[in-house]
């Protein structure tokens, strides 16, 4: 259960023909498709609804404490992505220094987390699809515009294309999703950039004031719909203020989600000793000063307590007399959405395949295609299944999931570079994260107390999901495992 996969073996793995994956992908495609993952329904939603509710103008101070905490477990994957560059993210470092079984673990809650987040991404861009339809005067049968929209019977149908043409270009090549991603997240940067210059022409800085509004204790929660610390601790959060400003942090966070995945790409890129850093924590820090600007700039448009929840920024524009930019920004929300999604599927096909290579999983889902050099079997299994749940199902309630899962990749990943430091001096680091122990220890703490401030109902349902996955490792995938005790591939019998 404890064993480790030796660094060296999971390099060479990466060199056997019909399980080797095409390195196309530079440093500019890196940040493209972390900045791609990470703008999405966070900037366009979010900000309204924490500003209200939680931090009023100090929603600012929220994404830069949110930016902090992936910072600390970006500097941690920037160290593992370029001395193991393997596809698998989280699972290949766990499994170079923590062992076996908590590889499995983290490969399970990956998959979890990427089929959530890709659905529910799905799910949301086809929202704004059908509002921008409905303005131009065309409407969907709500048979066909998912649960939450039908009264009865609800499929999905916009949500489930996508995921099947999103599945296509995967499957087409790397080089190709990554032009796709290039084009869209132009599009994306430039709709957040007239959000920024066009908005800054309408702040009243009055709006501003109070910018860290009173401490307002919130209601108590009820059951294991109260955060996991209340219960814990009896700890009452409270809505803004100066303890406000790291609860807002908490739910911001989901902004964030997605930079991870720009490590999952490592075995395809062209020099990912040198590449990786910088796509992981370039993408990273282009991000953060895009909504750091954005929130200032829409909590200076319209005062906090009059944001809208639903979509503040085309909204405040409204309030400005300016619904021009309001349906530019409700097109580059849809837009956008789309390489949020894609970029989500490539990450979990990713962690799939290596977890097949390992053995863990089937070994057929390894193959890699012949032609396009991409791991196209769980690619096509993996985008059927996303695009049926993204068609049939309501998901918001498990959105949340999403956020844990990432949480616990944090985690791990940090405490494996202390481990990893430890076992395997000798190891060539291109990038090294500074401060060590000291970054990691900081990294999960601060990871941890954001796990803490979720519902305990999503601890229960992640709980469940785990216990699963550890029954699946047991029964299948610690027999088929093609690791010995050294580390090395068992012999072929």
């Amino acid at each position: 259960m404890f064993r480790t996969k030796t660094v060296e073996q999971s390099i060479r793995d990466t060199e056997e023909p019909e399980h080797k994956l095409r390195k196309s992908l530079s440093a500019l495609d890196l940040t493209v498709f972390g900045v791609g993952v990470i703008i999405g329904t966070g900037i366009f939603v979010l900000t309204g609804k924490v500003a209200k509710e939680t931090a009023g103008p100090a929603t600012a101070l929220a994404f830069v404490a949110a930016g902090i905490v992936c910072a600390l477990a970006a500097l941690c994957y920037a160290e593992f992505a370029s001395t193991v560059p393997v596809a698998g993210s989280a699972y290949t470092f766990s499994y170079a220094s923590l062992g076996e079984l908590v590889a499995w673990t983290i490969g399970w809650d990956l998959i979890l987390e990427f089929t959530l987040g890709t659905a529910v991404v799905a799910v949301g861009w086809s929202g704004y699809v059908r509002s921008l339809m409905d303005n131009v005067g065309w409407t969907m049968p709500e048979a066909l515009s998912g649960p939450d929209v039908a009264d009865g019977f609800g499929f999905d149908i916009l949500a489930f294309a996508l995921v099947l043409v999103l599945t296509v270009i995967l499957v087409l090549g790397m080089k190709l999703s990554a032009r796709v991603t290039a084009v869209v997240v132009a599009i994306k940067v430039t709709v957040v950039l007239i959000v920024i210059i066009a908005g800054s022409f309408f702040i009243e800085t009055d709006n501003y004031s109070p910018f860290i509004p009173d401490a307002v204790e919130q209601p108590a929660g009820a059951g294991l719909d109260a955060p996991l610390v209340q219960l814990m601790f009896g700890y009452e959060p409270t809505n803004f203020g100066i303890m406000g400003i790291f609860t807002a942090a908490s739910v911001v966070f989901f902004a964030f989600i997605g930079f991870d995945v720009v490590a999952t790409a490592a075995e395809e890129t062209k020099i990912p000793q040198r590449d990786m850093p910088r796509g992981i924590l370039g993408s990273l820090l282009i991000c953060t000063v895009l909504y750091v600007a954005v929130s200032i700039v829409v909590t200076g448009m319209q005062h906090y307590s009059e944001l809208s929840v639903s979509a503040p920024l085309a909204d405040a524009f409204k309030a400005a007399g300016h619904p021009f930019y309001a349906g530019v920004i409700s097109f580059g929300a849809a837009v956008g959405l789309t390489t949020v999604c894609m970029i989500l599927l490539l990450g979990q096909t990713r962690v799939f395949f290596a977890m097949s290579r390992d053995g863990l999983l089937p070994r057929f889902f390894s193959v890699t295609h012949p032609r396009f050099g991409t791991p196209y079997r769980p690619t096509i299994l993996l985008g059927v299944i996303i695009a049926i749940i993204a068609g049939f199902t309501s998901i918001n309630e498990l959105a949340t999931l999403v956020n844990i899962g990432t949480l616990f990749a944090f985690v791990v990943v940090a405490l494996g570079v202390i481990v990893l430091r430890r076992t395997r001096p000798d190891l060539h680091r291109a990038f090294r994260t500074p401060w060590v122990p000291f970054i990691p220890i900081l990294s999960v703490a601060a990871s941890v107390w954001l796990m803490l401030n979720l519902p305990a109902e999503t601890w229960v349902r992640f709980g469940v999901w785990m216990v699963i996955g550890i029954a699946i490792y047991f029964v299948y995938g610690q027999k088929h495992s093609r690791v010995n005790d050294n580390g090395e591939r068992k012999p072929v019998s």
